[in-house]
């Protein structure tokens, strides 16, 4: 009887220890991430040929190249007005989408006319990039791929994965927060 006592004991002793963490089941290689980027990198470069190609058969626009990824031309510029948008400015503008070469996804009347307040608001990436590019009475036509566009997700609607677009914006006119404005004109003089 001791020894039954002494086996439940030691049995209950033993089950009071605190357990083991188990290791995980299944140790991820990082490969999903590597395919993912490889993946992405080949999207890139094809849009990006795309595009280089359609703007070397443009010779009669200058283009530009973003520090953001996408290209741009103009339509018109307003050379005597040099203040662009910046953060909390509001920027009243149209703008159209369509495909690179031109095809109509949506145009300026489905849009509509836009109001946005620089970096306060959501709006797509490429083009609150390039909205900072430009002055009030300029139009200006962007090519953005699909990572400063709708990238993987699309629009749910109309653009579908990996989409490049172009866009044409412009801007009608621009409302400055006021003490940057002085600021600015302070600085020119």
């Amino acid at each position: 009887m001791k020894k039954l006592i002494i086996l439940l004991l030691l049995g209950v002793g033993i089950s009071c220890q605190k357990p083991e963490p188990r290791g995980p089941v299944v140790k991820r290689s990082g490969q999903f991430l590597k395919k993912s980027s490889v993946r992405n990198k080949a999207i890139q470069e094809k849009q990006e040929e795309k595009i280089l190609a359609i703007i070397e058969k443009d010779s009669l626009r200058e283009y530009h190249t973003s520090s953001n990824g996408f290209w741009y031309t103009y339509e018109e510029k307003n050379e005597k007005d040099t203040l662009k948008p910046d953060f909390g400015d509001v920027v009243y503008f149209k703008y159209d989408i369509s495909t690179l070469e031109g095809k109509p996804i949506y145009t300026k009347k489905e849009i509509g006319y836009q109001e946005y307040k620089m970096d306060k608001e959501d709006l797509l990436s490429g083009l609150r990039l390039g909205l900072k590019l430009m002055t009030k009475g300029e139009t200006v036509t962007f090519y953005f791929p699909s990572s400063v566009a709708y990238d993987y997700y699309g629009d749910e609607n109309k653009i579908g994965h990996y989409i490049p677009i172009r866009s044409t914006v412009t801007v009608d006119s621009i409302k400055f927060n006021s003490n940057k404005k002085n600021n600015k004109q302070l600085f020119k003089q």
